[in-house]
C-alpha cells in the first residue's frame, strides 16, 4: 500500500515539476482535464467489467444503499461542522464542501484500483452516481450559499455526462452478466482507461505548482478541515456502516473513496460562481498532500 502510494506520489511530483518548468499548465491542463474526464475515465470505468472476470453484479444495490447513507450523513457534517472550524460566515461554504466530497474521479479511482483491483473501479463507480449528483446540488448550495440549486438544463447535463454514461452501461453489463465482449472493443477501452492514471495526477501536480509559499503552508482552519475530511468523517462513516450490517468489500471501498482529498469540482465551482477560490484551492492541495499518508494509514489499521 506504502508502494502504490509512492508510485502516485512520484507522479505528483513529476506534474509538480513539469508545471514549474512550464510542460503542464494554463490551457494544456484544461485540455488534458477535458480528455480525462470525458474519454480516458469512461474508458477506465467500461473496461472494468472488460477484464476476464465480471464484478459481483449483487454488489451494485448494497453499494447504492451505502452510497446514499453515506451523502446524508456527509450533508449533515457539511452544514454542521463549518460553525466549529471557521469564523467568516463566507468560508463556512467551502469548508462544508471540502468535508462533503472527495476527489472520486481524479485520485479515487486509481487508488480503489491499487487497493482492491482493477474491477473495484466499477464499484467506484457506482459510489460516484450518488456523488456526481450531491456536488452539482447540495454542492451547489454550500458554494453559493443560497437554496436553490443549479438549473434543471444543466442538473440533467451533469447526470447524462459521459462518465455517468460509462457508469450506468458498465451497471448494465455486469447486471446482465454480458462477459463475451470483443476484444476489439474492450482492448482499446483498456489502453484509454490506462491514461487516466498517469493524466490526472500530472493535472493535480501541475496545479500545485501554481500556488504560493504560504498556501503550500497552510493554516489553522485548512488542518482542522483536512482532519475532518481525511480522517474524522470516512472512520466515522466506516464504524456507522459497520454497524449497519454493510458487507465488508462494500463497507472498505466505500471509507476508501470518502477519504479522498478535497474534488477538484470545488475550485471549479468557486470559480463558476465568481466566489473567491483561495480557501478551496489551499484545503484542496493540503488534502491532496496529505492523503499520501493518510489512505496507507487508514488501510493498513481499519480495512
Amino acid at each position: 500500500m506504502i508502494e502504490v502510494m509512492m508510485t502516485l506520489f512520484a507522479l505528483l511530483v513529476v506534474g509538480y515539476v513539469a508545471g514549474k518548468l512550464g510542460y503542464l499548465g494554463g490551457d494544456f491542463d484544461r485540455q488534458l482535464s477535458r480528455l480525462v474526464i470525458n474519454i480516458t475515465c469512461p474508458a477506465l470505468i467500461l473496461s472494468s467489467a472488460m477484464n476476464g472476470e465480471l464484478p459481483d453484479r449483487h454488489f451494485i444495490l448494497p453499494l447504492l444503499g451505502i452510497s446514499i447513507i453515506t451523502y446524508i450523513i456527509l450533508a449533515g457534517a457539511a452544514f454542521l461542522l463549518p460553525r466549529y472550524i471557521v469564523s467568516r460566515q463566507e468560508d463556512k461554504g467551502t469548508v462544508g464542501f471540502a468535508i462533503m466530497f472527495g476527489n472520486v474521479g481524479f485520485m479515487g479511482y486509481p487508488v480503489v484500483a491499487s487497493i482492491f483491483g482493477h474491477q473495484a473501479v466499477f464499484y467506484a463507480a457506482v459510489l460516484n452516481v450518488i456523488n456526481t449528483f450531491a456536488v452539482f446540488t447540495i454542492g451547489t448550495m454550500l458554494i453559493t450559499g443560497k437554496s436553490e440549486v443549479e438549473g434543471r438544463h444543466f442538473q440533467k447535463k451533469v447526470l447524462y455526462s459521459t462518465p455517468m454514461l460509462a457508469a450506468y452501461l458498465t451497471m448494465l453489463i455486469v447486471a446482465l452478466e454480458i462477459d463475451d465482449i470483443p476484444a476489439v472493443i474492450s482492448q482499446p477501452l483498456t489502453m484509454l482507461g490506462n491514461i487516466t492514471v498517469p493524466a490526472a495526477l500530472l493535472i493535480i501536480g501541475s496545479s500545485m505548482s501554481q500556488l504560493s509559499l504560504r498556501t503550500l503552508l497552510g493554516n489553522r482552519t485548512v488542518y482542522a478541515t483536512t482532519f475532518m475530511r481525511l480522517a474524522a468523517v470516512p472512520l466515522a462513516i466506516y464504524y456507522f456502516c459497520q454497524a449497519l450490517g454493510f458487507s465488508e468489500m462494500v463497507n472498505n471501498i466505500n471509507t476508501v473513496v470518502i477519504a479522498m482529498p478535497v474534488a477538484t469540482y470545488g475550485t471549479i465551482l468557486c470559480l463558476r460562481h465568481n466566489k473567491d477560490a483561495t480557501l478551496m484551492t489551499e484545503v484542496t492541495f493540503i488534502t491532496t498532500l496529505f492523503s499520501m499518508v493518510t489512505i496507507p494509514l487508514l488501510v493498513l489499521f481499519f480495512l
